[in-house]
């Protein structure tokens, strides 16, 4: 579960998710997973193949230069510095010299030393049955709203009732916009006026989820993060309404990043982290952008699981997020 923000009392007794791994697809959903992925990841692929060969070009042997080019080439593609470190590293381990005349087995180690960085952010179990509150956080203009009612769209697919809650009171056209996706969705949505307390509308909410027997109340957070002690407070508050009028719901946190300002989404979930405990991320607009290596830094060097993936416009393109197949899909 999801604690309150961060201090030192609430981070030592921090109540987390069960971990479990992931089970595998049916054979047609597998399907449209990939083509999905595929879609989404086709920026960030170009660029890291044309990285990667481009180091390999001319070259008979895996030599310090070589290794050089594809240390640079890796961080251009925003898998972050001490990420692309630890994969040379390995690579000075694991390949022979002459192996450098076989780029596919270089592409394939990679994706697997990639898989392997990924499975060390292991995700939380799935929501399971009966009732569920998930908080969505992230500054503005990541694309949060778009995502809740992705999320919406995907626990309906699954034969699960939504119930949306407008507490980022703090923008008017949030509260609009998140009724808008209600509307489109079929869902309801709990709201009060621009400048309510946050932590009133979460009350009604939970009071409304369990009168309709809602399976998931989603919240919508505000994102003021150059106002970090605001956030805390408001975070806390919701947290501690959640706590009393839904003891005994499941819960989760996930932060919400833009996956085209790369190393900025880093800097972004690392403030995020002291504020809040986070057990997920939700990187959006991964389709429009050659940074989605972004993904790996976040897991390597926050240990901070990525649980869905954003793809393009529309609500149902979003993806669970699977590590074995990410890091294949960047080099397949």
């Amino acid at each position: 579960m999801s604690t309150p923000p961060r201090t030192d009392s609430a981070a030592a007794g921090a109540d987390r998710l069960e971990l479990a791994p992931q089970a595998e697809l049916p054979a047609a959903e597998k399907q449209g997973f990939w083509k999905k992925l595929k879609r989404g990841l086709f920026m960030t692929h170009t660029e890291i193949i044309e990285r990667v060969d481009a180091a390999l070009a001319g070259r008979a042997v895996l030599d310090e230069p070589t290794l050089e080019v594809l240390e640079e080439g890796l961080i251009a593609c925003d898998l972050g510095v001490e990420t692309a470190l630890e994969l040379v590293a390995k690579l000075r381990q694991d390949v022979r010299s002459a192996d450098v005349r076989d780029p596919q087995r270089l592409r394939r180690i990679l994706a697997d030393e990639i898989s392997a960085l990924l499975d060390a952010a292991a995700a939380p179990a799935p929501l399971g049955p009966g009732p569920a509150v998930t908080l969505v956080v992230g500054v503005n203009g990541v694309g949060k709203t778009t995502s809740i009612a992705k999320l919406a769209r995907y626990y309906q697919g699954r034969g699960a009732s939504v119930l949306l809650a407008a507490a980022d009171t703090f923008r008017a056209a949030a509260i609009e916009q998140l009724v808008l996706w209600g509307e489109r969705l079929g869902v309801d949505v709990v709201r009060q006026q621009a400048g309510s307390d946050p932590g009133a509308v979460v009350f009604d909410a939970l009071h409304a989820g369990r009168a309709r027997h809602v399976d998931h109340v989603i919240v919508d957070t505000a994102g003021r993060l150059h106002n970090k002690r605001h956030l805390m407070e408001e975070l806390a508050k919701i947290y501690r309404v959640i706590g009393r009028e839904a003891g005994g719901w499941q819960r989760r946190t996930l932060l919400v990043l833009d996956a085209t300002t790369g190393q900025n989404a880093l800097a972004q979930a690392r403030e995020f982290t002291r504020v809040a405990a986070v057990d997920g991320v939700f990187l959006t607009k991964l389709d429009g952008t050659a940074k989605g290596g972004v993904v790996v830094a976040v897991a390597r060097e926050l240990r901070l699981p990525v649980l869905y993936l954003g793809v393009g416009e529309s609500v149902d393109d979003m993806v669970e997020f699977r590590p074995h197949e990410f890091a294949s899909a960047l080099f397949a």
